[in-house]
Parts: structure tokens; sequence; C-alpha cells
């Protein structure tokens, strides 16, 4: 259990909570949400031990495990899924042990360092490490480089697998899916759900706090509310509660001009003057209650009208795209018409980014075939480096300024920059202190000052937080023109696009189906490569066993804990098919129509969400049982 007790935090002299408490149990679910800069990471933190409360208490159940991200990646020659093993600290310290009394020969030490490390499950382990490797979008072909090969992106997965593979009760995680795609965002979400601890989670991804979190924890005006239940719960909760304050603050506003109006009618009257001093006294005591006010900062995305565009736009025929002459994608056919709204989808690395820059720009990286761009596209073109093309020493008006060029008078520029919130002296401020939704804002209000007739956005969300990520799902719901875009965000994803394309073995193709059949795309093609890796391993163990017998180094010792270790198998075994049997009757529970006459609602939620559970539980079974498969070859 985790609790904090009328706790206050500063940053600086920035009050960020104030008397704030809040009760977690284990294997709730928590989701942080609020503005950027009301506290959110600063909490996370003090649940870390990283920051101490400037008052109030925070108290933990003891022996309980945490597990952080790290923030930092060092460039380590050590190998991508070693370095995530690393995070295992058993693991670790055990597989030391077993290689130090190896190269000694001291049977002794490995017949007690075996069962201990079969305990851990230190044999599955790397297949357990691999298999969060390929979750996170690591081809089976990486996980071998060294670390210090892969990006900045990339080496924050590698640390996000490290804090997932230790073995924890408590799980701290600070916008998770930063630097994933929309396939790792999926498969994240569903292993969140099986997590058996306690989760706290800070994220501006609506979808995902949705599908993860059974609770959710508001940070507003330096308080936290605390919500039971996922985020659509939350909203309209919160927004009932905000209308049941509005009002409360109308009636009391109108209470209190009655009692001022007493009290400066008759105050000068003696016949009146102790009436009038109980209304001072009643005044006093009238509690002060802030009229709601939205969440939305004062602005909002805007797209002028773009002007008419042919139809059609963009047109790729037998296309070849990738790098250094060598095709990352093959026989592209694919058109963007006027008015389309086109997401586009796949894992990280294969080739979206690369293919949405050659409709743009064309460029080194379009290898062959034909690119038919129509007179008159005006193409508007975000990419996920815009913010770095920023000049740091200009100011907003600047910026624009070199946009611009001759283009409209500097009170029209100033205007336009106001619809993106950069309002008054902001417009003369330099760029560099600014926060990342601010830099992002800007670079949105470069793009469209020219109104291209075609958007193509590469993950626009990042630095955005919800009220702003709202704003700019609104604003493109609303843009006439065509749009393509790349987007981690599930939720602005569907809110903007009508049809999708599918980026995967060196094809992009059109995909016919909304995100929900992506999903399950996504989920049956994961689990098709994990039952192809099972018969692999099952193959190569018959071959071994068909050639001549294996002397392994490990001797006697081992042999015991080969035994282990197929009681293992059979042990996981067992509790998928005691899972399977518990979802085939909870489903039949709920094929009963009478449970749906009005009167059984809640035991209707009650197995939903035991049913919930339970293909959870079963999910994460079924990938330990073929993790052990695995291993076992």
């Amino acid at each position: 259990m985790i609790q904090l007790k009328s706790v206050s935090l500063r940053r600086g002299p920035q009050l960020l909570l104030e008397d704030a408490d809040l009760t977690l149990l284990p294997g709730q679910r928590l989701g942080l949400v609020g503005k950027n800069g009301t506290g959110k990471s600063s909490l996370l933190a003090m649940f870390a031990g990283e920051l101490a409360p400037d008052a109030g208490d925070i108290e933990r159940a003891g022996g309980q495990r945490m597990a952080t991200v790290e923030q930092e990646t060092p460039a380590l020659d050590t190998s991508a899924v070693d370095y995530v093993l690393e995070g295992d600290g058993d693991y670790a310290r055990l597989n030391d042990a077993i290689r130090a009394a190896e190269a000694e020969n001291d049977g002794m030490a490995l017949a007690e360092l075996y069962p201990e490390f079969e305990t851990i499950g230190g044999f599955s382990a790397r297949a357990r490490a691999a298999r969060l490797l390929d979750g996170l979008g690591f081809g089976a072909d990486s996980i071998d480089r060294p670390v210090s090969s892969f990006s900045g992106g990339w080496r924050m997965r590698l640390n996000l697998a490290r804090a997932l593979i230790a073995p924890s009760d408590i799980l701290l995680l600070d916008e998770p899916t930063n630097h994933l795609d929309l396939d790792a965002v999926f498969w994240l979400a569903d292993w969140l759900v099986a997590y058996p601890g306690t989760l706290i989670i800070v994220s501006h991804d609506r979808d995902f706090l949705d599908h993860v979190c059974t609770h959710i924890a508001h940070i507003e005006n330096q308080s936290l509310n605390l919500y039971t239940g996922h985020y659509s719960d939350f909203e309209e909760m919160r927004a009932e509660r905000l209308m049941q304050n509005q009002a409360l603050a109308e009636k009391m506003a109108k209470e209190r001009e009655r009692l001022q109006g007493f009290i400066d009618r008759f105050r000068a009257q003696a016949t009146k003057a102790r009436a009038a001093q109980s209304r001072v006294k009643a005044l006093e005591r009238l509690p002060v209650i802030a009229a709601s006010h939205a969440d939305r900062d004062d602005f909002s995305f805007y797209f002028p009208t773009p002007k008419r565009a042919p139809d059609p736009m963009v047109t790729l025929e037998n296309v070849s795209i990738g790098y250094d002459g060598q095709p990352l994608l093959r026989d592209v056919d694919l058109q963007v018409r006027a008015g389309d709204r086109i997401g586009v989808l796949g894992a990280n690395g294969a080739g979206k980014t690369t293919l949405i820059r050659v409709i743009a720009e064309g460029g080194d990286t379009w290898l062959g075939g034909d690119r038919f761009v129509a007179p008159g596209v005006q193409v508007g073109y975000y990419t996920q480096h815009q913010l770095d093309q920023l000049d740091p020493r200009d100011t907003p008006l600047i910026a624009l300024e070199r946009v611009a060029g001759n283009e409209g008078t500097t009170q029209k520029r100033r205007d336009f920059l106001g619809r993106f919130g950069f309002v008054g002296e902001r417009v003369h401020e330099p760029i560099e202190p600014f926060s990342g939704g601010e830099k992002a804002r800007l670079a949105l209000a470069l793009l469209v000052w020219k109104a291209p007739n075609l958007l193509i956005l590469d993950e626009p969300t990042n630095h955005l937080d919800l009220a702003m990520r709202e704003s700019l799902a609104e604003a493109l719901q609303s843009f006439e023109g065509a749009l393509l875009v790349i987007s981690h965000d599930k939720s602005l994803t569907e809110l903007v696009c009508d049809r999708f394309w599918w980026v995967r073995d060196g094809e992009a193709v059109t995909f016919d189906g909304d995100l929900d059949d992506y999903r399950r795309a996504v989920t049956e093609r994961r689990r098709a490569h994990n039952r192809q890796q099972a018969d692999d391993a099952a193959a190569a163990k018959s071959a071994k066993k068909a050639g001549k017998p294996d002397k392994s180094s490990w001797g006697k010792p081992r042999d015991k804990a080969g035994k282990q270790h197929e009681r293992a198998i059979a042990k996981a075994e067992t509790e998928v098919e005691r899972l399977g049997e518990q979802l085939t009757a909870i489903d039949t529970a709920l094929a009963d129509p009478g449970l749906y006459d009005g009167e059984h609602e809640a035991e209707v939620e009650r197995l939903q969400g035991q049913r919930d559970q339970v293909k959870a539980r079963l999910s994460a079974a079924e990938e330990q049982w073929l993790a052990l498969q695995e291993a076992a070859g």
C-alpha cells in the first residue's frame, strides 16, 4: 500500500500540491493526469523517493520492490538483450555467481545456485527479455547489437524493457508511450493490464489510460482528486462535478450579492444596524466557491481554409523507397486524393516516415518508380524533428517573419500567432526557454501560415498535453484539405482519419478496417510469430535429440535443473488450461439472456470486469508457457 497524508509539494517557489491525501492498494493501476506544469512528474519522483514532500507524509508498506525507467542510457558495448536482463537484479546476481562457479568448476556451489536460479525463472529469462524487446519493436536480429548502436529513442525503449523485466511490486512510468509506435503502444497496454503490482503512470494518451488504468488522479489548482474507473469514467464524473460546482458557485454568488445589497442599504440605519451586522457575519461564513472553468488553455489550433486542391494530389506507382540504394519498401502503389484523411500504420522501422517523406518531398530515399504531384498541391509537412529546427534565439514573431516573407502585415502576423496562444509580449520573447508544448504549437503555426491543402503530420502530439491534443484533434477534424498522419495516439488517429495504410514486411498497402481491427491484426501477427518461434524451437530440440547426445558443461546439476524446468513447463501448461476453462465459464455466464433484463447490470459489470482480468492473466500465462518452451530448446 502507498499512502499520502496531507502532503504539500513545491518546485522552487511554486506550490504544486497542497494538503493532498491518497491511498493506493496492491493491484490498482493509477493514471496521473493534469495540465503540463501541474506537478505530475514531480509527484511521480516523490513516489520514487527522489523528492521529499515539503509537508505531510508518504508511507509505503515495508519490503516493496519498486521499478522505474532510467532516463539516461550509456553508450555500452553490452548487447541489448543483456542490458535488459541486467534490469533484473536477482538474475544478474545469480548469473554472475553461476559463471564464477563454472569457471572454478565448483559443483557444490552450482548445485545450490541452479535451484535458486530456476526459482526466479532464470532459465527462461533470456526468452522473456527477447519477448519484451519484440513487443517494444526490436527485431530478432537486433537484440544482440550493442546498446551504443541504437538511437536515443530506441535506448529509451531499452530502459523501459529493463523496468518491465525487473521483479517489482510498484511500477512507476512517466510518459512511456512517447518513443513508441502504435503497435508497441498496444502491446505495452496489454502487458500493463496483466501486471500484478501497483502501477502509477503519467501519460497524455487518453486511449492508453482508458485501456490500462483502474483509477485516475487529477491534479488541478494544487489539489489531487482521485476517481475510480478508466479515463472515460473520470471525464464523466469530473464533468458532472464541474457542473454541480458551477451551479453551486452561481447560487452562492447570488446569495452573496443579496446579502451585500442588504448590508449596503441598511448598515447606516440604526433600526437595521443589528440585522445588517448579522448579514455581515453570514456573508463571512458563506463558502467561497470558484466558478468552474474549462481545462482548455487560452488558445485553439487553427487551420485556415486552403486553396482548392487538384484530384488526385499525389500518386506513387511501382515506387521503391530506401537508403543507400537498398529498398526498404518495394512496388508501392498508393494515391492521395483531395479530401483524403489517411492514417499511416505500422511498427517503427517499417518505413512509415520514409514513405511520407517521399510523398512530401521526394528526395534521395525515392529509389525508383513514378511519383506524380499535381500542379497546385501545397504541402505542409510536420516532422518529428520540427522543434529542433526552430532557432532558439528567434522570437515567435521573427520565426513567422522568416516563413511569411513579405506576406501580411505585422498586425496580421500577431493576430495569427495569437490564435495559437502567443499573445501580447509573448510574441517578442525568445523561443529557447519555451516548453516543448509551446514549441510544438509554434512549429504548427509556422506550418499552416501558407494554408497547405495537403497536411502531412509525423507524430504531431509529442510534447502536447491532453487539452492541447484535443484542440489539435478538433482543428484537424475541421481542416478542409487532405490529411496524412502518423501518430502513436490512437484517440487522435481515430478522430481525424477515416482510412488507413499499413506499412509492413517491405510493402505499403491499404488496410480495410478501423483501429480496433488493426489492433486485432497486430496481436494475431505477434501470436503467430510466437507460435512460429515455439515450433522452430521444438523442431530444433527434436533435431538435437536425433543427433549426438549433448554433453553439457553444467553436468549433473544441469540435469537436475532440466527436470525442474520440465516441471515448470508442466505447471505453466496447467495454468493455461485452468484459465482457459475459467474464461469459458465466464463467457457461458455472460451468454445468459436473463442477465440483460435491466435488473442485473451490476452482475454483468462484475462478470465483464472478471473476464478482462482472466483474459489478461491467460495472455500472460500463454506468453510464459511459450517462453519456457523456447528456453527448453
